[in-house]
């Protein structure tokens, strides 16, 4: 009689321990979650944000086409990529003959190359950054839309 009550109290002793360190487990998956919560919650904003960026990169080459120096736009568009930059948005480094990466880039068109006028650029490689690509937080949210060699 005297056994059956110590095993008892050791199977719940041992229930007990179980379901606190379930709820241990618990809290530090919750407070992960919340973190991530936090941490991409303004993934749809950095989105739009960059829809503005591109129109501001647009806008700068078209006065650098056109030979204008309209450094207030520089400005603007400077600060607007330092803001993002500080919540967490950076931008893909893409150069052209880079090897094609389909994790970070998306191929949009292939470029047939003659050897003559690109030794220089193989198979498989970056022709063409057409639109940069992003990360938020070391996550990507958008990939570089490039053209890659024939």
């Amino acid at each position: 009689m005297e056994e059956d009550k110590n095993n008892l109290a050791e199977e719940y002793l041992n229930g007990w321990k179980r379901a606190k360190a379930d709820l241990i487990n618990y809290k530090k998956d919750e407070a992960k979650r919340f973190e991530d919560i936090v941490k991409f919650g303004n993934e749809l904003l950095m989105h739009d944000l960059i829809t503005t960026l591109d129109a501001f990169n647009l806008a700068v080459a078209s006065l650098k086409k056109n030979g204008t120096n309209d450094e207030g736009i520089r400005m603007i568009k400077t600060q607007l990529e330092d803001a993002l930059k500080r919540h967490g948005l950076e931008k893909l480094i893409v150069s052209v003959g880079q090897q094609f990466d389909p994790t970070l880039q998306e191929a949009i068109a292939e470029v047939e190359i003659s050897p003559t006028s690109s030794p220089q650029i193989n198979s498989g490689q970056i022709v063409e950054e057409v639109e940069a690509g992003y990360t938020l937080n070391g996550k990507l949210i958008r990939p570089a839309r490039v053209k890659v060699a024939k």
